[in-house]
């Protein structure tokens, strides 16, 4: 169960994970709520500014920071179940608000910002017991998880503590799989070549079911693998995890 000392978080649910993966964001409030913490969900929530930021519209980006910042003004842990928006926040809204007066208050979120495998493995530092059949799972780390979260290993060890459950990484794991946001669309080719590559890796391994923890990734690789005909079931880490600790057990 959670310390005392941590009692309430909030959820910033991502627009990805809002629009065609609900189910990870239920995942990761129960996976919370589990451990005796209160999670508070704002629902004035939008995008962390990520999609105009990596196209050089610093202004745009800078107005979505703002709001949010504003809305997760509590101190207490912003939980994000995607590296890539954690990295938004916790990497880029400093310096994108330095010289305005939210300044003091992107830095203190960027400090209480944690991709939600992170927070479970290394704050919380929960440990759980596999109430699953065996089952072979490849896993994919984001770009951003794995490199400006620095988070690549939290996801791993969560999982390596199931029994049941084998864990590979496919060739080339640390190599991108072609979203990257408004890459996909701007290099729409050369992103489309990058998951062909990757869903080949992913296969190669045999697995019985692809996981991410970043659903811009876990779309693109299994709208790939759907095109191509291939039938390996893509999920979510945190839907994975929460069903695997018995949490549908009734």
């Amino acid at each position: 169960m959670n310390s005392p000392a941590i009692q309430r978080v909030y959820l910033f649910g991502t627009c990805l994970i809002d629009v065609f993966h609900p189910a990870a964001g239920l995942a990761s409030v129960q996976l919370l709520e589990r451990e005796g913490i209160e999670v508070v969900f704002p629902e004035e929530q939008t995008c962390c500014g990520q999609p105009p930021y990596n196209s050089g519209y610093d202004e745009e980006a800078r107005a979505v920071a703002r709001q949010v910042v504003r809305r997760f003004s509590e101190s207490i842990p912003v939980i994000v179940p995607s590296g890539s928006c954690a990295g938004m926040l916790r990497q880029h809204y400093p310096s994108l608000l330095a010289d305005g007066p939210l300044a003091d208050a992107a830095r203190d979120l960027a400090a209480r910002t944690y991709e939600l495998h992170e927070f479970l493995h290394r704050v919380l530092q929960v440990r759980w017991q596999d109430h699953g059949d065996p089952v072979k799972i490849v896993m994919h780390t984001s770009c951003s998880a794995r490199r400006e979260m620095g988070v690549r290993e939290d996801g791993l060890a969560l999982l390596r503590q199931l029994e049941g459950v084998e864990v590979c990484e496919p060739e080339s794991a640390e190599t991108c799989c072609g979203f990257g946001g408004t890459f996909a669309v701007k290099m729409s080719e050369i992103s489309a070549a990058m998951a062909t590559d990757k869903c080949r890796a992913v296969q190669a391994t045999g697995a019985d079911q692809l996981l991410s923890s970043d659903c811009g990734c876990l779309l693109n690789i299994d709208g790939m693998l759907r095109k191509q005909g291939a039938h390996l079931p893509a999920e979510h880490l945190a839907e994975f995890l929460w069903k695997r600790t018995g949490g549908d057990t009734p």
